[in-house]
């Protein structure tokens, strides 16, 4: 993808790395990390037969008894008093209970509580992929009660050999603890899920291998659990729609090509230790028709040799030193074919969104599908291009290739071009994408998401954020990735508004003196109505002018992120009390304070009514008259 020249962007403070050199060492380090990679295969899931929105699963245990189809594989389970409850008797015993069908898209959700453990470090599951049988291999998302561990959360997967492989660890942004309900849900697409703890996104994966058969399962280990309210919903195909609340999905323009030599596998592997969920890469044919991984049309820039890539045999390409442009400790490094990429890909985990770079026949593109193809990989690559012919050739081909079009400029009509070319995701420049933000919204109603490249600042990836962008292409991935970090775990920016005072459902008579008070968090603009008026926080509320009944104080807080509102209904009652506050607060002539007294204290309340008429504007004001007339009246019919 060409970029553009920009002149420098702010950054997040301690978020650059210094100069190349450092870079490049830290680079080298990153590389020596400890820690076994994980083997990712391709999904072969086939397609489920469930239609976006259908609900597969939704039970609440309401009938007492294990629901029909769910299968208690082993340990202890039974239905009581409307939830489901699991034991395991100890840390070694993996005990789950199976249920629902086959799903490539869906989202799991469960009502959790650790009724008791026998050590924080025990855990419950959702079983993502799990054999019906319950035999390994299965996947799990699962959740240990000490949840603000490092490891309170994780993607795992028990393997054919019972061993574990753990893909992703995060900590829970609070702790399940026991006897707490905890709310749930891991949402699928393929080899990719997202872990959503109390309603917020708290870790993804894109390491997931799905079976052909797999179903959903529920796991507990060295503890007792009940789960309630357990549903499975198919979501629609497109993953790649951000949801409310989630993160940017983080794509590494060029792998990470601000501390390794763009579009090589080392770039790719330190994006893939750094975090990013996908790999941005250019595919383009050498002259004897093998697909390598370049940006240039030349080999000039990111290479020891001279060029055009179409003019080169593929074994002249590989004979190029495509490190040492970038620093001395990469000298070594080699162009690679678009096979070697898929293949490091699928071994050792990550995903590849390919740019067919430039003018390409249908038989190049039909090249580059072939190899997606041989590597197994087409349930983990996305295509894009700015040529349309190679997003048509592509679709003709291979129609179950996700397609992205790069635009530098926006279209007049981005649904229409969508739909013309049956795109999964709409990929501008970022810089233009926020000149006219409105075109997000009806590419998400037609289910298109939106990727903007290459927004390399922490200003404009708040802006882009709060815009609805999916994704953000990015030279700074691990940056991105950190900013996401911080994303998942700030606090609640949506506006509250609570009306405390009068407090909703409260009776006062004539004698209080109320004060509206609100309280709200995250907002710009404050507005009160009572019963309907404009009113204001602060307001002393005169109950001596309010007829008897009930009223409504209603409030709405405007912030960045959106509107709240709150109500509070009250009744002003009628009391011998509160009446005898209004006449002596009333104002009215001493000599008819002193008569409607005398009548309030013998409880002759229709004459008093009717003095109180007969003096309205003369002896009494006017506007209170009618107040006491109507109270006195409501007292005489008690």
């Amino acid at each position: 993808m060409t970029v553009p020249p920009a002149s420098p962007s702010p950054r997040r403070a301690g978020s650059r790395l210094g100069a190349l050199g450092t870079r490049a060492a830290a680079a080298v380090a990153a590389l020596a990390v400890t820690g076994a990679a994980v083997a990712v295969a391709v999904a072969t899931s086939s397609p489920a037969t469930a239609e976006p929105g259908s609900v597969v699963v939704s039970e609440n245990f309401s009938a007492g008894s294990l629901p029909a189809g769910w299968h208690a594989v082993d340990g202890t389970w039974k239905v009581e008093n409307g939830r489901l409850y699991g034991t395991s008797a100890s840390s070694s015993e993996n005990n789950k209970i199976t249920f629902g069908r086959h799903l490539n898209d869906f989202r799991l959700e469960a009502t959790m509580r650790f009724e008791s453990v026998s050590a924080a470090t025990r855990w419950a599951s959702l079983g993502i992929d799990v054999p019906a049988s319950g035999a390994t291999p299965w996947w799990i998302a699962t959740m240990r009660s000490g949840t603000t561990a490092a490891n309170g959360l994780e993607f795992a997967q028990r393997t054919a050999a019972n061993a574990w492989v753990v893909t992703n660890t995060a900590s829970a942004p609070s702790a399940a603890g026991t006897g707490r309900d905890v709310r749930v849900a891991v949402e699928v697409h393929g080899n990719q899920a997202r872990w959503i703890f109390d309603g917020r996104e708290a870790m993804r994966t894109s390491s997931l291998q799905r079976s052909a058969d797999g179903v959903q399962g529920l796991f507990v280990n060295g503890a007792t659990v009940s789960y309630d309210d357990v549903t499975v919903t198919e979501l629609a195909p497109n993953g790649y729609l951000r949801p409310e609340g989630s993160p940017f999905t983080v794509i590494a323009h060029r792998g990470a090509s601000a501390a390794a030599p763009e579009n090589t596998l080392v770039a790719q592997e330190i994006a893939r230790r750094g975090g990013a969920d996908w790999i941005e890469n250019d595919v383009q044919p050498s002259r004897d028709g093998v697909p390598f991984i370049l940006h240039d049309g030349t080999v000039d820039r990111t290479t020891d040799g001279t060029g055009n890539i179409r003019d080169l045999t593929a074994a002249q390409i590989k004979a190029l030193d495509a490190g040492s442009w970038f620093g001395p400790q990469y000298v070594g490094e080699r162009v690679p074919t678009l096979a070697e990429q898929l293949a490091d890909l699928r071994t050792r985990g990550g995903n590849l969104l390919v740019e067919i770079k430039g003018k390409h026949t249908r038989d190049e593109v039909a090249t580059i599908i072939q190899v997606i193809r041989d590597e197994q990989m087409t349930g983990r690559v996305f295509i894009q291009s700015f040529e349309v012919d190679a997003l048509k050739y592509t679709y003709e081909i291979a129609p179950e290739l996700p397609l992205g079009l790069l635009r530098s400029t926006l279209d007049a009509d981005p649904v229409a071009i969508a739909k013309e070319l049956h795109l999964t995701a709409y990929n501008p420049d970022g810089n233009a994408l926020l000149a006219k933000p409105e075109v997000v919204a009806p590419l998400h109603a037609a289910g298109v998401a939106v990727m903007a490249w290459t927004m390399d600042s922490a200003g404009l990836w708040q802006r882009l954020e709060r815009i609805g962008t999916d994704a953000i292409i990015t030279n700074r991935a691990a940056e991105l990735v950190g900013w996401n970090s911080a994303f998942v775990q700030r606090a609640p920016a949506d506006p509250t508004v609570q009306i405390t005072s009068p407090t909703d459902g409260a009776r006062l008579d004539r004698a209080q003196s109320p004060v509206i008070a609100v309280a709200a968090t995250n907002a710009d603009t404050v507005t009160v109505t009572l019963d309907g008026k404009k009113s204001a926080a602060g307001r002393k509320l005169d109950l001596a002018k309010l007829t008897a009944g009930r009223h409504t104080i209603t409030t709405e807080a405007t912030g960045p992120e959106g509107t709240a509102t709150a109500t509070s209904t009250f009744t002003v009652t009628v009391s011998q009390a509160g009446l005898g506050y209004l006449i002596l607060t009333s104002g009215a002539d001493p000599a008819a304070v002193t008569a409607m007294t005398i009548k309030l204290a013998h409880a002759q309340y229709a004459e008093l009514a009717t003095y109180a008429d007969r003096q309205a504007g003369k002896l009494v004001p006017a506007e209170l008259a009618s107040v006491i007339a109507a109270d006195a009246r409501t007292l005489a019919l008690k």
